[in-house]
């Protein structure tokens, strides 16, 4: 079974990628697949599998910071052709895989354009597809989402950049206004807390907005709960199954970037000190999230646990969570019994049954 491992892009989240995309291919030695390294650099070249495997080996950050470049490019062929394989002076060839297991966290891979491009090559992708990684990754569309099918999220509001632009002044004092102080200021398709910014006061307010339209369009403000981070890992397809739970104790003010990949300071507790009552209607809770945005193959359902009056919160869906071997989702089912290389030949086969599913679609209508 050869599996496409793609890693890196031009998000943010680059450097996330690369460290996921490590820990994957060295697990896979501990399975029955052959692992194809697919590098997608800074700039968004796909590179061939020699010098991608290269770049995991050297133990580089960013896949844009090497030569080991040999010319040759991977692309995909839309309308069922693949991937190819060419460059360098090379006529294109197939490049034949089973599956291709995107790592690529943000923009560009993580946001459904990917799942789309994948699936009009018809390669079976795993996790999400199309519509669950949009939406799951759109946190003012999920919330919406959410709100919906009736579960508890923290009061929020949406600002895209004209609308911020046209009343800067007026809209800073509405928001505090509705939602008071402090606040949490997040761009709206953003991962990995990247661009996000605890507000304490209202003359923070303005440099957080503009610091998170750098990075999107379109930001998220919500009420800054003083809350426990409690986390719950999903798996399946038609029939998921929800994990136990996990907690991150961060020694900072909040889990921001540098705590989850930069200092390693932040603690994980699995199983979560959870009163058994309680922790069951998280899991309930985060099927019910998983369901309402029509995801598959994974996901990693983040939640917060008000410390004064104990009432949980819906935060987030991540349907592409980290995959070191010390990120939530992996150690949440190796609590339950799923070790790390069959977690991830678990994740094949659900991409592969998902792809059998809708291949079997009626594409064309019939003949009267």
């Amino acid at each position: 079974m050869r599996v496409g491992l793609l890693f890196g892009g031009r998000s943010v989240e680059h450097e996330v990628s690369v460290v996921s995309a490590r820990s994957v291919a060295a697990a896979m030695h501990s399975t029955q697949l052959e692992c194809v390294p697919l590098a997608v650099t800074g700039d968004g070249r796909w590179l061939a599998p020699q010098p991608s495997a290269a770049i995991l080996d050297a133990d580089l950050e960013r896949t844009d910071a090497t030569d080991t470049d040999d010319g040759r490019r991977v692309w995909i062929d839309p309308g069922g052709g693949g991937l190819l394989l060419g460059g360098d002076g090379a006529a294109a060839r197939p490049l034949e895989l089973d599956v291709v297991f995107p790592l690529i966290h943000g923009w560009g891979g993580e946001d459904g354009r990917l799942q789309g491009a994948l699936d009009l090559a018809e390669v079976p992708c795993v996790g999400a597809g199309v519509v669950g990684s949009s939406v799951g990754m759109d946190k003012a569309i999920s919330k919406e989402l959410f709100r919906n099918a009736g579960l508890d999220v923290v009061p929020s509001v949406s600002l895209t950049a004209p609308e911020y632009a046209a009343a800067s002044r007026e809209v800073g004092v509405r928001l505090v206004e509705r939602l008071g102080l402090p606040l949490f200021v997040k761009p709206a398709a953003g991962g990995s807390s990247v661009g996000v910014a605890r507000v304490a006061s209202s003359d923070e307010l303005g440099s957080a907005l503009e610091q998170a339209f750098e990075l999107d369009r379109k930001v998220v403000v919500e009420v800054a709960v003083d809350a426990r981070e409690i986390e719950c890992a999903v798996l399946g397809n038609d029939a998921p199954e929800a994990s136990g739970l996990g907690e991150i104790r961060p020694s900072t003010e909040f889990y921001d970037y540098r705590a989850k990949y930069v200092d390693d300071s932040a603690q994980l507790d699995v199983p979560a000190r959870v009163e058994p009552e309680l922790a069951e209607r998280i899991r309930s809770e985060a099927l019910r999230a998983y369901r309402a945005l029509d995801l598959c193959g994974f996901a990693r359902v983040d939640f917060l646990l008000d410390r004064e009056s104990g009432r949980s919160y819906l935060n987030e869906i991540n349907t592409l969570p980290g995959f070191t071997p010390v990120s939530m989702f992996p150690k949440l089912w190796e609590a339950a019994g799923l070790a790390y290389p069959r977690l991830i030949e678990r994740l094949v086969a659900l991409a592969l049954e998902r792809s059998r599913s809708e291949r079997a679609r009626t594409t064309r209508r019939p003949a009267v």
